[in-house]
């Protein structure tokens, strides 16, 4: 038997609520670092699809919630925005031990390490996938949530307030068994909280939009986007300021993810910034820049939660170089505080 998975039970529900697949199933586990459980399924016609479903164990609330991504990606089929073709979801967590929903199989790859693009990934492809990354993301931010019927996912107002609050609390809260504070974590919330944007267009925010978490093709382009999990409603800006702090250029430290857009063939921030906006109409900068500031700020906030963790042992320290969060976070803050000084407010 599979982990988490009842084929037999699986099959039956999948023929009797879809005639897009006919089992019997040949079963493949997809692994690449994501706690969900993840199989490729092969029918009897070839047709390859695949079921998710949440990792075992108790849950907390609201997370791995397989209605809420499987109703964002049957949202978004068809608007332009690469996603898996939506198939079914089982609520009955009876038939296989918790919810789950089959999707259709994608073709590609996500870039998920540095040395990924030296593996399969020629140069000459690399401007390619740069382009396709924004406007994928722009294709995202062009779609109506409330007219595909997904405006109930969450608050439409006060994004950044809502995040300030979010993650503050978690620095706050980790803080005395961390046994590292900051000053600047402190004095930067309240910059933010008192410059806080007004609210713009309400759009459906992938809150962690990168080449990680798409899938890209031999020519360079994105397939699809994968794991919703932790999409909102909100301020589309966050995203972009999302990308960019992940896009690191020739001669930048990455202080979070791999670093592999400072690789030979990726195109700038810059040329993002502005594939971007010509396909969205335009961006407002001030409410960019001060996005990118607050998530350089958010991320320190949350390696410090993670580093947290390891310090009330909650997470197995061997071979972890515990020194190497805090850093992070000290990094973070301090290129917060630079993109926020770049506000002249």
């Amino acid at each position: 038997m599979l982990m988490g998975i009842d084929q037999a039970a699986v099959e039956a529900w999948v023929a009797e609520h879809t005639t897009d697949l006919e089992p019997p199933f040949v079963w493949t586990r997809l692994v690449g670092g994501h706690s969900n459980l993840t199989y490729r399924v092969d029918d009897r016609r070839g047709t390859a699809a695949v079921v998710r479903r949440p990792p075992l164990g108790e849950l907390q609330p609201k997370a791995h919630d397989m209605n809420r991504e499987f109703r964002i990606i049957s949202a978004l089929w068809g608007t332009g925005v690469p996603v898996a073709r939506p198939y079914a979801h089982c609520t009955d967590a009876a038939v296989t031990g918790a919810p789950f929903y089959v999707m259709g199989f994608v073709h590609g790859a996500p870039l998920g390490g540095t040395s990924d693009p030296d593996t399969w990934l020629p140069v000459a492809a690399r401007a390619t996938v740069s382009m396709s990354f924004a406007d994928t993301l722009a294709a995202l931010h062009l779609v109506d949530p409330i007219e595909r019927g997904i405006g109930d996912l969450g608050r439409h107002d006060d994004f950044a307030g809502r995040q300030l609050k979010a993650w503050y609390r978690s620095w706050v809260t980790s803080a005395p068994d961390a046994g590292f504070d900051d000053p600047r974590v402190h004095t930067l919330h309240d910059f933010f909280q008192a410059h806080k944007p007004a609210d713009g267009r309400v759009r459906l925010v992938h809150g962690d939009f990168g080449l990680h978490n798409s899938l890209v093709d031999d020519d360079g382009h994105i397939t699809a986007v994968l794991d919703w999990e932790v999409a909102s409603l909100g301020e589309p800006m966050a995203d972009l300021a999302y990308l960019l702090n992940m896009w690191i250029e020739p001669g930048e430290e990455a202080v979070r993810g791999e670093g592999m857009t400072a690789k030979p063939g990726f195109l700038r921030r810059q040329d993002l910034i502005d594939r971007y906006a010509s396909r969205t109409g335009g961006i407002d900068e001030a409410k960019l820049q001060y996005f990118v500031a607050l998530n350089h700020w958010k991320s320190a906030c949350i390696v410090h939660g993670v580093y947290t963790r390891y310090v009330r042992g909650q997470k197995s320290t061997e071979g972890v170089d515990l020194d190497r969060f805090i850093e992070g976070a000290k990094r973070s803050l301090a290129l917060s505080e630079q993109a926020a000084a770049a506000l002249n407010l």
